[in-house]
């Protein structure tokens, strides 16, 4: 397009022409497109994790804790051996269970494929996990997509006793109204359901101790 101005000099302008607009148009379209796809399939609709694979060193460690607590284990490319026969005795035996947030990942791996379904955190007082959800094809709206479920959970010890709560939980990103939770959510469930016979109660009596912190969970036993 040409300018004639006042002096009689031309000036030349310079405008997008149909074709640019669309161009850019479809090129503005096609990244949106894209990004909304690795967003959708990297966070929304992830349909597995990576399981936690432990170091030989580590996978040993984590072994010798399962032993401590009665759980026989195999060392990678060791076979089972038959257990000496012993007395029974309880003396010098530790009363402390000790994870690392690896090796409770790294337990989920074994014989099972629930580690590429769950992963958990380990934090100050809290215990997260984000479970994946496969939908079948006949699901309404989201059929053969995965949902993403996450919960956190307090575990701490207060009061002279463990205390367990319901911190929420949330499908897609989005909370769970606490009505459809039972009313749960911020509710300390071994205060409310401790009093009676049952497992919140036999579990409370049977802790010393609980503490979780980044990557760490300690539980102490009673005798």
């Amino acid at each position: 397009m040409t300018l004639v101005t006042g002096t009689g000099t031309t000036e030349k302008r310079i405008g997008l022409r149909w074709p640019h607009v669309v161009a850019i148009v479809i090129v503005t379209i096609a990244a949106t497109a894209g990004l909304t796809y690795w967003l959708l399939s990297h966070y929304l609709f992830v349909r597995e994790f990576k399981p936690v694979e432990l170091k030989p060193k580590e996978e040993q460690v984590l072994n010798s804790k399962l032993r401590e607590l009665g759980i026989e284990v195999r060392d990678s490319g060791a076979d089972f051996g038959l257990p000496d026969p012993e007395p029974y005795s309880e003396a010098g035996a530790s009363r402390e269970v000790e994870f690392l947030e690896r090796e409770v990942n790294a337990m989920l791996a074994r014989n099972t494929d629930l580690a590429r379904k769950l992963v958990i955190d380990l934090s100050k007082d809290l215990v997260s996990a984000k479970l994946l959800l496969p939908l079948g094809q006949d699901f309404p709206v989201l059929g053969g997509k995965t949902l993403r479920v996450n919960a956190g959970v307090e575990l701490a010890y207060k009061y002279g006793r463990p205390v367990v709560v319901l911190k929420g939980v949330s499908v897609m990103g989005v909370p769970i109204p606490n009505a459809w939770l039972g009313n749960l959510k911020n509710v300390d469930l071994v205060q409310v359901f401790g009093g009676s016979q049952g497992g919140w109660k036999t579990f409370a009596e049977g802790v010393e101790y609980i503490h979780v912190e980044d990557g760490r969970l300690l539980i102490r036993l009673k005798q």
